[in-house]
């Protein structure tokens, strides 16, 4: 999009605090009228800058208290080492995020799990998968700030 705006900022902080809101609701507070407030929303799913609308769930109350950091250290970087990193990564219920660091660390697994088993299995599923050099994890033990929203 070219022409991304204040309108466009003001409709994007909007769907971030609450995607369930209306068009009506949200030509309210952006000043649009609907019509005009749907087609800037199309163009900005179009364009990609509106990637996926989704439901936040609260973790405790499925289940899944338990957010772990995973650090990780591989003893080979070839391309398939990689690619059997993130087939498995995508496949390991619990893994909700994989990010490929640079210096010490290769990467940062973020998961949610029911306890220190059910953590326990998620390694297990892991390290059976491919090798690596070294894994240790850290334990949030709160969360202070937890957010999906982008400053815009």
């Amino acid at each position: 999009m070219l022409n991304f705006d204040d309108i466009d900022r003001s409709l994007l902080s909007e769907l971030q605090r609450d995607a369930s809101q209306s068009l009506d609701s949200l030509s309210d507070v952006v000043g649009l009228s609907r019509n005009a407030c749907w087609r800037r929303i199309r163009l900005m799913e179009d364009a990609g800058i509106i990637t996926a609308r989704v439901t936040l769930v609260d973790p405790a109350k499925i289940g899944l208290p338990l957010m772990v950091f995973m650090q990780i250290r591989t003893g080979s970087h070839d391309p398939d080492w990689q690619s059997r990193f993130a087939t498995a990564v995508k496949t390991i219920p619990g893994i909700l995020s994989v990010y490929r660091m640079t210096g010490d660390l290769d990467y940062l697994v973020r998961a949610r799990v029911a306890d220190m088993a059910g953590y326990d299995r998620l390694y297990q599923q892991l390290i059976a998968r491919l090798p690596v050099a070294d894994i240790s994890a850290s334990f949030v033990m709160e969360d202070i700030k937890d957010s999906t929203a982008l400053p815009l």
